[in-house]
């Protein structure tokens, strides 16, 4: 492959993409790890600080992915690695459930941040374990209502994970086969994309999706809980804000449990905390993960005192519930964005990144869309374009040879969210090679 040399503020590459020595290590981990970890674009990393990535030749790289929406405080964060190593030093890694001054610090913060009606957190690892933990919240709570039924709703197209009811609440029929039946009492909704919400309808929509339900349930008897995505995630599509405040009223006429999943969306990616603040409405319980930890593996489930101690003691516990390490760094990741006023900076940059990608769809009008909040955005293709996912793998491929890496979907559309601390020009640079590449894949 032609080497091509890139030498800016933000990028450097002096080797050929991928580089050497890259195929020869995918070849040795596909020998000994499960090809369900495979799939990713052709970049080994080497270390990443900030909002760079730096391969095995030392090829310098703009993120745009964050990972996949984690490192929100930038990658090896300085005081996350020095939080981490105060944790180390004062040895104590783990304590199962047993109490210590830093988880009762860092929960006490996290609450604070969460805002009004927020009271109680439980800690775990992964997102899923946070999705799975709220479905059991909802369901314990129509329990205690006395509810006929122990249903809930969910969005088609949402994603929540990839444990068993994580995966039955998600809207993916391919993606849950392997569990062989479905849950009767777990029921989806049509997701109100902007192409189907036409003439300012979207509480007709909505109204229109709960009236086929009632055809088969009694929704105040038979549902305990909405489980809804903050926004759809293969393409940073947010609800119609109407939409969001007649569900929420719909839930409390019928003593209906309101959870978001924040995964993607908490933690100041979208210009706020959380992403659910777009809607001015308080959900009862809210997932985290992802760019809870900056890196570290942290998740939790966050609500009102009266959901989240609906458990008996020890009825919902984990074995790295709370550990000091993911603590510590959980307190670092806040107390970052609060003293470098991060959801603020993601607000003004994300404006500025959806206005630089506007102006690349003005030159290819009917190409595709742009969707997002803050710095989370999908470039969603037009479907109809011939070979749509073969030109989308050319194109982020070609982004890393010029030195961005992009989050490519596997489907119609390519994400981007850089960490939060990401600079102005370092923005515009990434969109500029965007912008090069989309005039070079799909104007041929």
């Amino acid at each position: 492959m032609q080497k091509k040399i890139i030498k800016t503020k933000n990028i450097s590459i002096s080797t050929a993409i991928p580089a050497p020595g890259t195929s020869k290590l995918m070849k040795k981990l596909s020998k000994y790890e499960s090809r369900s970890m495979h799939g990713q674009l052709p970049i080994a990393w080497s270390k990443a600080k900030n909002f760079n990535i730096y391969d095995i030749a030392g090829n310098k790289f703009i993120d745009f992915t964050s990972t996949i929406f984690v490192a929100n405080v930038g990658h090896s964060n300085s005081r996350i690695k020095k939080y981490i190593s105060r944790t180390l030093k004062s040895n104590l890694i783990h304590s199962y459930a047993y109490i210590n001054k830093i988880r009762a610090k860092y929960i006490e913060e996290l609450i604070k941040f969460c805002g009004k009606g927020f009271e109680k957190a439980f800690l775990m690892s992964a997102g899923t374990e946070a999705t799975e933990a709220a479905f059991k919240l909802m369901r314990m709570y129509g329990q205690k209502r006395k509810k006929r039924k122990l249903g809930i709703i969910c969005l088609e197209g949402n994603w929540h994970g990839r444990t068993m009811a994580a995966q039955m609440m998600s809207g993916s029929v391919q993606q849950k086969k392997w569990i062989g039946y479905h849950d009767k009492d777990i029921h989806h909704i049509q997701f109100p994309y902007p192409w189907l919400i036409k003439d300012n309808n979207e509480e007709k929509f909505l109204n229109h999706s709960i009236s086929k339900l009632k055809k088969k349930i009694d929704l105040k008897k038979d549902v305990c809980g909405f489980m809804l995505e903050t926004f759809q995630g293969w393409g940073a599509l947010f609800y119609p804000k109407k939409y969001i405040k007649l569900l929420t009223k719909i839930c409390k006429q019928n003593d209906i449990l309101l959870t978001f999943d924040e995964m993607q969306s908490g933690f100041g990616r979208t210009g706020k905390n959380f992403g659910f603040q777009h809607y001015d409405i308080v959900p009862d319980l809210i997932c985290c993960g992802k760019g809870m930890g900056g890196g570290v593996a942290l998740s939790g489930v966050i609500g009102k005192k009266k959901i989240m101690d609906l458990p008996e003691v020890g009825n919902m516990s984990s074995t790295n519930s709370a550990n000091p390490i993911a603590c510590n760094a959980g307190l670092a990741v806040l107390e970052e964005i609060k003293i470098n006023k991060l959801t603020h900076k993601a607000k003004i940059n994300g404006q500025l990144m959806q206005n630089e990608l506007l102006k690349i769809k003005k030159k290819h009008p009917n190409l595709f869309e742009v969707y997002g909040k803050g710095l989370i955005a999908a470039i969603i293709f037009n479907n109809n374009e011939k070979n749509i996912q073969i030109k989308l793998k050319k194109f982020v491929e070609s982004c890393i040879k010029d030195g961005l890496l992009l989050v490519y979907t596997g489907r119609e559309s390519v994400k981007i969210g850089p960490p939060l601390i990401i600079t102005k020009d370092a923005i515009i640079e990434g969109v500029r090679i965007i912008e090069k590449n989309i005039d070079l894949i799909f104007n041929k």
